[in-house]
């Protein structure tokens, strides 16, 4: 059993690597803005499988917007909620403005995400590497 399992993440692995092989042919720095630490963590393994660089991983909209500052990012995921009660809202101006592609994870319903961002795509929670892998080739 356990070979199966592992034969088939591998499976899907392979899959997730050909379709944003075919969407997004140059290396990628992906900014992960997320407040649950395992959730980074699980992203930060999924973009390693799809061959993909962290440009960084942050919890809070003011080292996220720090970040952005820094300039190096080609895409994010935002939580569309953080810790505090924050939303992500700040982090999509700025990477809006600089032309920075992003995708909004969320667990919630679209009202969560500010209007004038609706229109862009969602990575829905719980994560699987095919949905990050479908939603990174979106952008």
């Amino acid at each position: 059993m356990p070979g199966r399992i592992a034969e088939r993440n591998k499976r899907l692995a392979d899959g997730a690597k050909h379709d944003m092989a075919v969407t997004m042919t140059q290396p990628v720095q992906i900014l992960i803005v997320e407040d649950e630490p395992l959730i980074a963590m699980m992203l930060e393994d999924f973009l390693d499988v799809l061959d993909k660089q962290v440009a960084g991983t942050v919890d809070s909209v003011d080292d996220a917007l720090a970040r952005v500052a820094e300039g190096g990012i080609d895409a994010a995921i935002l939580d569309v909620n953080l810790r505090g009660g924050q939303k992500s809202t700040p982090v999509a101006e700025a990477l809006a403005e600089r032309g920075v592609p992003f995708v909004f994870a969320t667990g919630g319903a679209d009202d969560a995400v500010d209007e004038r961002f609706r229109d862009r795509p969602r990575l829905q929670k719980p994560f699987t590497m095919d949905g990050v892998a479908k939603a990174l080739g979106s952008l």
